[in-house]
């Protein structure tokens, strides 16, 4: 699988720009703030349906503007695909596969599987649990479209129960089996997304490590473990065990949605003992297992997006993360930097098909190199 050509109309700060592909690598290079990341975040939206970096559809429009439109034009299992996204101000957002729209946007998930590796996966370890889950349902809902279609259904029964538990406090009522409707749609969707959590991270660990291991060196050694309340028993039982607690915060305090992975370096959280080194080498490895995972299930190979990753790397790792995309084991990949002499001297030294933008502005994008 590979995307041949990309066009965009008032998407973030472009105002019109189409762009031909190589189905190997290729480079966007350009000074902060030109637009580089943009184009990637197109790629992405096209295969997921949202933009990976600002979740407010209309806040991607072009300033003064009130549509965008994202056309790409990939070449799937030796068949052409042509995907279409628009949105108007304050309208429904618009998918299409080759003309023919989609009546829900869970449906196109999972065909142009995508990977994207970005500053902003500092979250990860930064940030609270809420980002880790969405670390793993973002992999597992592009391959399973039941998980996908429970998750959805899950968080409903979710918001649905909590405001229950907020009017009976109001209320200062209690009806046993009102709440009793929400638990049983929780315990029975919750249960099938656990066991599917389960599985993954199973699969995931011995490859992440793997990735780790030859980037760093081979010299630290991680670790990645899932966290959940449901490891402690069964749910159903956790469920009434909480009433009680629940009623009093007035919100659900066991199940899936409190689910965590926990991610160390040695015996210590990665977020307290890593050096920032260590941290982006743990996530780039996180996320090219990431890729792996969804190339085994998917039987293609997913888009890399690797978007400013080489801050913080020296030359030699920065070769090395290169030289392990740019093997047979990857498809195509699409890279950000703002050294143009750096990744050309590495693909020059690599010898791989090849193609380099230098992005002046957003009306300025020059195909510098094709190799």
């Amino acid at each position: 699988m590979y995307l041949k050509e990309l066009s965009l109309i008032n998407f973030k700060n472009y105002s019109q720009s189409e762009l031909d592909f190589s189905p190997k690598i290729n480079c966007f290079i350009g000074q902060n703030g030109v637009g580089k990341t943009n184009l990637l975040d197109a790629i992405y939206y096209l295969s997921m349906c949202k933009s990976y970096l600002n979740p407010i559809d209309s806040q991607n429009i072009r300033y003064d503007e009130d549509f965008f439109v994202l056309q790409g034009d990939y070449l799937l299992k030796e068949k052409h695909e042509n995907i279409y996204c628009g949105l108007k101000k304050n309208k429904k957002k618009q998918f299409k596969r080759n003309k023919k729209e989609y009546q829900k946007l869970s449906d196109h998930i999972g065909l142009l599987p995508v990977v994207m590796i970005s500053p902003l996966d500092n979250s990860l370890i930064l940030e609270g649990s809420d980002e880790r889950r969405k670390f793993m349902d973002s992999v597992i809902s592009q391959y399973d479209k039941v998980y996908l279609d429970n998750l959805i259904r899950y968080n409903r029964a979710l918001v649905q129960r909590n405001k229950l538990l907020k009017d009976f406090y109001q209320n200062r009522s209690f009806d046993k089996d009102t709440i009793e409707i929400w638990d049983d749609q929780l315990i029975a969707l919750g249960e099938k997304i656990y066991h599917v959590r389960v599985n993954f991270v199973e699969e995931l660990i011995p490859i992440f490590q793997e990735y780790y291991t030859r980037i760093s060196g081979n010299k630290e050694h991680v670790k990645l473990v899932y966290d959940s309340q449901l490891h402690e028993g069964n749910f159903k039982e956790l469920m009434a065990e909480a009433i009680e607690k629940d009623r009093v915060v007035q919100h659900t305090t066991v199940g899936i949605h409190k689910d965590d992975l926990l991610l160390t370096l040695g015996n210590y959280p990665i977020k307290k003992a890593a050096s920032q080194g260590q941290q982006k080498t743990y996530l780039v490895s996180l996320k090219l297992a990431q890729f792996d995972f969804i190339k085994h299930i998917s039987g293609f190979k997913p888009i890399l997006l690797l978007d400013d990753i080489f801050d913080k790397f020296d030359r030699s790792r920065v070769r090395q993360i290169i030289e392990l995309v740019a093997e047979n084991h990857f498809g195509q990949i699409f890279i950000t930097d703002t050294s143009q002499d750096r990744l050309e001297e590495i693909l020059k030294e690599i010898n791989i098909t090849h193609r380099i933008f230098v992005i002046e502005s957003a009306d300025k994008i020059l195909v510098k190199k094709v190799g």
